[in-house]
């Protein structure tokens, strides 16, 4: 088990860093218990939906596919990328566990990189609004 310390800083939120610790457990099969209470910053607007569309298809479409089905052409042997558009997720449905996700990788063999320090974090919340409106409309925020 290690301690992991995340830091939210960017434009969009004027002068207010919201920062909280979270443990990551080696075989932790869904998000962080402290994920949930950070609220996404980004209003899930159709350019918000669209800005996280562009930037899936850059970086996420390889391995999950361009319809989100989990059926990439360039995902790693085995790998088994998950369909982002079916209602059950099992490693966390909140907005701020998927951007923990996004940001951290999926371990424990990080198949899934990190893409903290890749993609900004508006960005990333962008893609979270994305994969949010592919998704069942009732799940949880």
């Amino acid at each position: 088990m290690r301690r992991v310390s995340l830091l939210f800083m960017s434009g969009f939120i004027p002068a207010v860093a919201m920062s909280f610790a979270v443990t990551v457990h080696a075989q932790s099969r869904g998000a962080t218990p402290a994920a949930p209470a950070v609220k996404n910053p980004v209003p899930a607007t159709a350019a918000s939906v669209a800005a996280g569309a562009a930037v899936y298809k850059k970086y996420c479409a390889f391995c999950h596919g361009v319809a989100a089905k989990g059926n990439g052409p360039l995902a790693p042997k085995d790998s088994n990328p998950p369909d982002l558009t079916d209602a059950t997720w099992l490693r966390g449905s909140t907005d701020a566990a998927i951007f923990t996700l996004l940001a951290n990788g999926v371990g424990p063999a990080f198949l899934m990189v990190p893409f903290k320090g890749k993609i900004p974090d508006q960005d990333l919340w962008h893609v979270v609004n994305y994969l949010r409106s592919l998704g069942p409309k009732t799940a949880a925020r």
